[in-house]
């Protein structure tokens, strides 16, 4: 089978970036990946965080990803400038810019770098919960396209409260999480995993109400090779908001290995109007 003729995943599809001259990269959204308004945020983090892992001066693995949502990404073509700021011997600043026409639609720093062999301990063990092939697989019926992407089990606080219409006394949700279409696990797929909880205010009013990111941190707590290992499998994910106030309201987020490897964290700050 010739490289031409291998078989494609929606997810790559959604990445794929051209190059396009010193540090610029082309790109185009993806139907499959739709949200409220515009693509889903996971995938444009995912699709930032591609220029930098394809740029030929790229200096070690992804530490951490900090993503400013400056405004909607329209349907179509858009142009990402991807440059190192700083290389040091150990790490490396990057500076990324994603804009259609004129206008800047989405900025990003990161950090990549080199990992060694040290100390390590995890303080934060995973929630106790059934395995996935205990639990339903959620249904995607909600209104948005990027959910059918991925297969969701939901331990707590899952759609089913927020169809309810009732408010709900916390905002935590805790499920089992994995690629719909079979496709092992990269830095690439961790970071769209990593924005793919639905908003917590949905889940403490009882209902959808209009939502966006606003910025969006993740970090990369495991190696390349241990986000590997983890194949196709099912990553458990567990998310809170510790305030909603003045139409803004955090998350904190976790992703954890079925072995209960913590692979990342994200934090984020969403706007919300109720």
């Amino acid at each position: 089978m010739t490289g031409q003729d291998a078989p494609t995943h929606v997810f790559d599809e959604a990445v794929a970036l051209e190059p396009i001259g010193e540090n610029r990269f082309r790109g185009r959204t993806h139907a499959a990946w739709a949200n409220m308004v515009g693509p889903f945020g996971g995938i444009t983090a995912a699709t930032m965080l591609s220029a930098i892992l394809q740029h030929p001066e790229k200096h070690g693995d992804p530490l951490a990803l900090t993503l400013n949502y400056a405004g909607p990404v329209a349907e179509g073509e858009f142009q990402i400038e991807a440059r190192p700021a700083r290389t040091n011997r150990s790490n490396q600043h990057w500076w990324v810019e994603m804009r259609q026409g004129d206008e800047v639609v989405t900025t990003a720093t990161a950090i990549t770098g080199l990992r060694r062999e040290t100390w390590s301990e995890t303080e934060t063990a995973p929630p106790a919960v059934p395995a996935p092939e205990e639990l339903t697989a959620a249904t995607s019926d909600r209104g948005v396209r990027w959910v059918d992407n991925y297969d969701m089990r939901f331990v707590t606080g899952g759609w089913d409260d927020v169809a309810s219409g009732e408010e709900q006394p916390e905002s935590t949700t805790t499920m089992w999480i994995r690629d719909a279409q079979p496709r092992g696990l990269d830095h690439l797929a961790l970071t769209s995993l990593c924005d793919s909880f639905f908003p917590r205010s949905f889940l403490r009013l009882g209902r959808p109400v209009p939502a966006g990111t606003v910025t969006l941190t993740i970090h990369f707590l495991a190696t390349a090779d241990e986000i590997a290992a983890q194949g196709t499998d099912f990553l458990l994910g567990s998310v809170h908001s510790h305030r909603f106030h003045g139409n803004y309201h955090d998350e904190a987020a976790r992703l954890w290995s079925r072995d209960g490897t913590l692979l990342a964290t994200g934090t984020q700050l969403m706007y919300f109007k109720s």
